[in-house]
């Protein structure tokens, strides 16, 4: 059984929590798009660990982990990620491997991802600024340069060639001739090194594997709403963090995905720019904002907070094929007298359903809410379902009758065993 995990939401539901939670069923987690503008935060009895480009699982000992080639690899974030976890008593020696094919960010890709946003002014995008647009817009347009490619040692070879032609456009876009591509070059002759016995085909290392009978996670990055393909464009990220991007971002066949998990909070929460229906601009908003510590872990921006929307779930089951959904956060909805659901977009004289695909339509879309009584009795730490307050258990069944997917894994806290994993849910079968 071959489980994929991703963000039903716009990111930072908590997927790392849950990779992290599930990964001693599998032998291999691999990721699988995104860049280092990922932040999954796990908490293992009280130490906290933040991760950006290697997956969660890289917790767990005797466990392998991967990068794919749908991934854009900043080499220097990558190292201080290694050397964070090898501080933390975490050793990735033979437990990781990065794509040959998956293709590298570099100096110019952050001062042009700057530039970028400046330049739109009041339609920026709300990006983390470290090169993982421009890094794509490189891999599209063919001009990338891949983790492979640094094996070519060779004073005037495709490396160099490629080096000095994207420095170049990078100094005639920045008015300036402050990069030199031979230093840039220098810089990856240093990395090499290191980087190469990291180095693999992860898309042949995975058949081989799943040939063997090992089992597999992929872990998705960012969120479903934040797709490039599926997103509320142009507010989104540059790749795509559907369960889609888990074929072409590591080299599998659709077949390989048995079952897809989508993580989702309690409520909704969103960085960046961009509509959200359900945002709450008062002092609801703010407690769900203090409550639920939502700041971002790559950037520690605060995250803009609303009701849980059932419109936004509805959607990423469907472009997902979603077989359960984990939900986060419970506890942050700790007495609360009342909680709201989105179950409908009223825009005009017309109710929405289903996401619509213009963005102009969603920025003016007005939630229709059903509201539910709140509980008083703490769900924080609770790992039995039964134990939930009444209000909550009933809470939960309507999100799953609105979103049209059980919640299988209901998380109550940040902690790795503050989880409730339902016994008669499909969830059993990942946990074998």
């Amino acid at each position: 059984m071959n489980l994929c995990v991703l963000g039903a939401q716009w990111g930072d539901e908590g997927k790392g929590k849950i990779v992290d939670l599930l990964t001693p069923s599998f032998q291999l987690v691999a990721r699988y798009q995104g860049g280092h503008n990922a932040g999954h935060t796990v908490f293992v009895r009280g130490k906290k660990f933040v991760l950006h480009l290697i997956p969660s699982g890289i917790l767990h000992e005797g466990v392998t982990c991967l990068i794919g080639n749908g991934v854009v690899v900043d080499p220097h974030a990558l190292f201080a990620e290694v050397d964070e976890l090898k501080a933390l008593g975490i050793s990735i020696t033979g437990r990781l491997l990065v794509s040959d094919k998956a293709h590298l960010i570099l100096p110019y890709h952050r001062e042009l991802d700057v530039l970028s946003e400046a330049r739109r002014g009041d339609r920026k995008i709300g990006t983390t600024s470290r090169g993982i647009g421009p890094a794509y817009e490189d891999k599209i347009g063919r001009r990338g340069i891949r983790v492979g490619d640094l094996a070519d040692k060779s004073d005037n070879g495709p490396l160099v060639n490629a080096v000095r032609e994207n420095v170049a456009t990078r100094n005639r876009l920045m008015g300036n001739n402050d990069m030199k591509w031979e230093s840039v070059v220098a810089d990856l002759r240093v990395m090499w090194p290191r980087l190469q016995p990291l180095v693999a085909d992860v898309s042949l290392y995975i058949d081989t594997a799943m040939k063997a009978g090992k089992r597999v996670m992929f872990e998705g990055a960012q969120g479903t709403l934040l797709d490039i393909d599926h997103g509320t464009y142009p507010f989104v990220t540059s790749s795509n963090g559907t369960a889609g991007g888990a074929c072409t971002g590591l080299g599998i066949g659709p077949r390989s995905v048995h079952a897809v998990l989508g993580v989702v909070k309690a409520y909704t929460t969103r960085v960046g720019e961009g509509p959200l229906p359900t945002e709450l601009v008062d002092t609801v908003g703010e407690r769900l904002r203090e409550s639920g510590n939502e700041y971002g872990a790559s950037t520690g921006r605060p995250r803009r907070c609303g009701w849980y929307d059932a419109v936004v779930t509805r959607y990423a089951a469907r472009v997902n094929g979603l077989d359960a959904l984990a939900l986060t956060k419970l506890d942050v909805l700790d007495g609360f007298e009342e909680i709201k659901i989105c179950t409908a977009y009223r825009c005009g004289n017309e109710t929405l359903t289903e996401m619509p695909g213009d963005l102009a339509q969603l920025a003016a879309c007005v939630p229709v809410y059903e509201t539910m009584p709140g509980w008083d009795a703490p769900t924080a730490g609770v790992t039995r379902y039964e134990n939930l307050p009444a209000a909550a258990r009933a809470y939960i069944r309507r999100l799953e009758e609105v979103s049209g997917v059980p919640a299988a894994i209901v998380s109550t806290g940040s902690d790795r065993e503050h989880t409730i994993i339902r016994n008669d849910s499909v969830a059993s079968n990942w946990l074998k």
